[in-house]
């Protein structure tokens, strides 16, 4: 099973990006997925996730900016982030996990510039 993350970059504040995390293997329709992120000197936060069901939740500093979506016919989620702030500048990762397995991508850069 692999991870693919991309469509992280440098974007100006107030601009947008869609990430996306792509899934290999036959586990990602029967998952969540999760979306956390990783400042330089801060510990990983859980960002966003979508159950399989296409259930939602997201942190409490990104509600109404950032959301997330999967299409199961591509094995692929997607976390689409707008009015970007320098403070969600981090390193954004996807996973995947069950009981036996806990499956990350390598992880996209995103830098919002103020």
């Amino acid at each position: 099973v692999q991870l693919v993350e991309s469509g992280g970059g440098l974007v100006q504040a107030g601009g947008s990006l869609r990430l996306s995390c792509a899934v290999s293997g036959s586990i990602f329709s029967i998952n969540a997925v999760d979306w956390y992120r990783q400042a330089p000197g801060k510990e990983r936060e859980l960002v966003a996730a979508i159950t399989s069901g296409g259930s939602n939740y997201y942190t409490d500093s990104v509600k109404g900016r950032f959301t997330v979506s999967r299409d199961n016919a591509k094995n692929t989620a997607y976390l689409q982030m707008n009015t970007l702030k320098p403070e969600d500048s981090a390193v954004y990762y996807c996973n995947v996990k069950g009981r036996f397995y806990n499956y990350w991508g390598q992880g996209t850069q995103v830098t919002v510039s103020s």
